[in-house]
């Protein structure tokens, strides 16, 4: 998934370090949650509709995303 222009990493590279770790070992899927399952696919349907609303701004769940309001 192409990320929006407002939606960027985590400026801390050892966070994104470990996150993408993590979703390696989970094969993808969010490793903040414990089920398996389509909604929790990185980028996960909680942040995905936290990045449709224009009033959201911050990271998603696990931190690796950021949204900007800009």
């Amino acid at each position: 998934m192409k990320l929006p222009d407002n939606v960027k990493l985590n400026d801390d590279k050892a966070t994104v370090e470990r996150i993408q770790k993590a979703l390696k070992k989970k094969d993808g899927y969010c490793p903040c949650r414990l089920q398996k399952t389509p909604e929790n696919i990185c980028i996960c349907e909680e942040f995905k509709q936290q990045i449709a609303d224009p009033d959201f701004e911050g990271f998603c769940h696990c931190r690796l995303y950021y949204k900007s309001k800009k």
